[in-house]
């Protein structure tokens, strides 16, 4: 209590409640070229529907990466996925003022928050919401009240008496009748520009799948805006923005508006009064009374989408050298660990690059080596790897195969943060009905995933009881005995095919070659658990005094915790030291606070010797012994 200078009372509360937390153990991350998508930012997926949605369905390019993030979604829900660009030639599609496809106005906008820094510089009318050629199949339109009541007009009367599309429409006349056929009636002015004495203010805007590659249906309505608005500040009833540039940024799935200069360049968003443009009176276009968009004559403004670029692939070693470009830019997002919670790091469908950098490694384990070393940075995850995809498909040598693998575990390194896996697995791929390879990296992620929710993260996914693979129709390679061996000492996790249990993870080590209790999967993720739930319980520490109160408070926020982990038979012992032994004068002097925490972690089964003894008739049991 402070000290008082005169006579009273004082009340002060203490909180001594503090625990070890729950930390969360089953958080996959993936980084991987998808055909759509924000870009180089993490989203969080939950589903394989989901993912389609987000990312596009699988292609000749992008399906390693689809399967893997696919397969790990088999067994858990929740995973971080980056795309991966490059930087240098990916671009949007887009429409200019004129309705022409692409041009020089033509960006890359990788995602909103980069929307954000480049709206006043992305000229054209409308863009792609994400880079790629897959924006080429979209069509984004808009009209307001003049084009609107104009396209009334303009309707054939055979449209009018059949409601059909008669076959000498001109595509203007096409455009003009989906906004008829999907609005009820025309944009005009809305209350809150009104009240400010503007109007005119209104837009319609359609988003079209112009080619059908989205939905598989060509000119299908995608998205609809009903009376969006010209004015900056426009807002909804409930507060929200209602101008259509902030719109689309923030609830379209398919397209961005360009910047105020792509419309006042068609005089879309231009003032009567004193001829000043949107952008030049930002704060009270309200009050404004807006030009048609039809100025030059066209009811409608906008078009069919073009010039998208992919961008060259993200894997090239030309890419793959660099930190600032394709996956290793995308993988970067995941390095720290106060930003971004990860615990699963997959190499994904990196590990069917082929080729090799300026120094001779195999692009595939450039990517490995650094989510390996990803991990071993962070010291709260693992990563999972697979062997390049030529070192086990297609194969017919056993022989082969084993040295491969052990060729490319060479090159990955030794790390207890990192799992290796045996093969590439053989599935049906629905989206495009084919029958397909894909790393097991995603399924290995998924293994440890189903394990933390059937028991904890300290059990090996390994085995017949944890360790069957889902959704497979094969194995690449069907190793024997001798090669399970030679792997399992380079700290190769195989996959065995048994009859009537199918596929099964066949190994339980990290990367790890040294023996020692690291060198298991289950105890590494053991320790992972300890470290992070005791690190964030021991920031409470943190500015306090090191005296005998302090380090008593953590040893009792400490044992409880690893008690229930020891009966829910994580560890078989433990003992925490927090006192003058450890906290000596020079440590509490140096402002330091030490705890020291051994564990015996639980060890799991890898090898079982049964005995059979054939005893003779005459002979008792008591005699020979157990």
């Amino acid at each position: 209590m402070p000290f008082q200078v005169s006579p009273g009372i004082n009340v002060s509360e203490r909180d001594l409640t503090t625990v070890v937390p729950n930390v969360a153990t089953t958080i996959g991350g993936i980084a991987g070229q998808y055909t759509w998508g924000p870009c180089n930012q993490r989203t969080r997926i939950t589903t394989e529907n989901e993912l389609v949605e987000t990312f596009g369905e699988p292609t000749d390019v992008t399906v390693n990466y689809f399967w893997t993030a696919a397969n790990f979604l088999a067994y858990g829900n929740n995973l971080l996925v980056v795309r991966s660009i490059s930087d240098d030639d990916a671009l949007n599609s887009s429409v200019e003022p004129d309705g022409s496809a692409g041009s020089t106005n033509q960006r890359l906008i990788e995602n909103n928050d980069d929307y954000e820094t480049k709206t006043a510089n992305i000229p054209a009318l409308f863009y792609a919401k994400y880079p790629g050629v897959l924006g080429d199949s979209l069509e984004v339109l808009a009209i307001d009240k003049a084009g609107f009541e104009q396209a009334v007009v303009n309707r054939p009367a055979s449209v009018a008496a059949r409601n059909a599309t008669p076959p000498t429409a001109t595509a203007l006349q096409l455009q003009e009748l989906k906004f008829l056929e999907t609005f009820n009636s025309a944009p005009g002015t809305s209350e809150d520009a009104a009240s400010a004495g503007g109007s005119n203010d209104e837009l319609h805007v359609l988003v079209v799948d112009k080619g059908g590659l989205f939905t598989g249906v060509v000119g299908e309505v995608l998205e609809t805006w009903e009376k969006v608005s010209k004015a900056v500040d426009a807002k909804r009833v409930d507060g929200s923005s209602n101008y259509v540039l902030n719109v689309l940024k923030n609830q379209s799935r398919y397209a961005h508006s360009g910047g105020v200069s792509g419309y006042t360049a068609l005089k879309a968003v231009e003032v009567t009064a004193a001829g000043e443009t949107l952008k030049a009176i930002v704060g009270s276009p309200k009050s404004s009374t807006f030009e048609d968009l039809n100025a030059d004559g066209d009811t409608v403004i906008g078009g069919v989408l073009g010039g998208g670029n992919d961008g060259s692939d993200v894997e090239g070693s030309d890419l793959i050298s660099s930190a600032q470009d394709g996956l290793p830019k995308g993988y970067s997002l995941f390095e720290n660990p106060d930003i971004v919670d990860v615990t699963l790091l997959m190499a994904g469908g990196s590990s069917g690059i082929t080729g090799t950098d300026a120094n001779g490694n195999k692009i595939a384990n450039v990517i490995g080596q650094q989510i390996v070393n990803i991990a071993a940075a962070r010291k709260d995850c693992v990563a999972f790897v697979s062997p390049e995809q030529t070192s086990v498909v297609g194969q017919t040598s056993n022989t082969t195969i084993t040295n491969n693998i052990i060729a490319d575990k060479t090159q990955l390194g030794a790390s207890n943060y990192g799992i290796m896996d045996g093969a590439w697995k053989y599935q049906y791929d629905r989206y495009r009905d084919i029958f397909i390879f894909v790393p097991m990296n995603g399924d290995m992620a998924g293994l440890c995933a189903r394990t933390d929710f059937t028991n904890d993260a300290w059990w090996s996914p390994a085995g017949y009881n944890r360790g069957s693979i889902k959704n497979i129709v094969k194995s690449s390679w069907e190793p024997r005995q001798g090669d399970r061996d030679e792997l399992y000492k380079v700290s190769v996790n195989p996959l065995v095919t048994q009859i009537g249990a199918g596929v099964i993870l066949y190994g339980d080590k990290t990367m790890q070659v040294n023996p020692t209790a690291f060198d298991r999967i289950n105890v590494r993720r053991l320790f992972i658990v300890l470290e992070k739930a005791i690190s964030i319980a021991a920031r409470a520490m943190l500015f306090e005094f090191n005296d005998e109160f302090t380090r008593a408070q953590f040893v009792n926020i400490v044992t409880p915790f690893l008690r229930e982990v020891q009966g829910r038979r994580g560890i078989t012992d433990f003992k925490v030291v927090c006192d003058r032994s450890n906290n000596t004068g020079q440590v509490i002097d140096t402002n330091n606070f030490v705890g020291d925490i051994f564990i015996k972690p639980t060890r799991s089964i890898n090898f079982i010797q049964l005995n059979f003894i054939a005893a003779r008739s005459d002979v008792s049991f008591s005699e020979i012994g157990g």
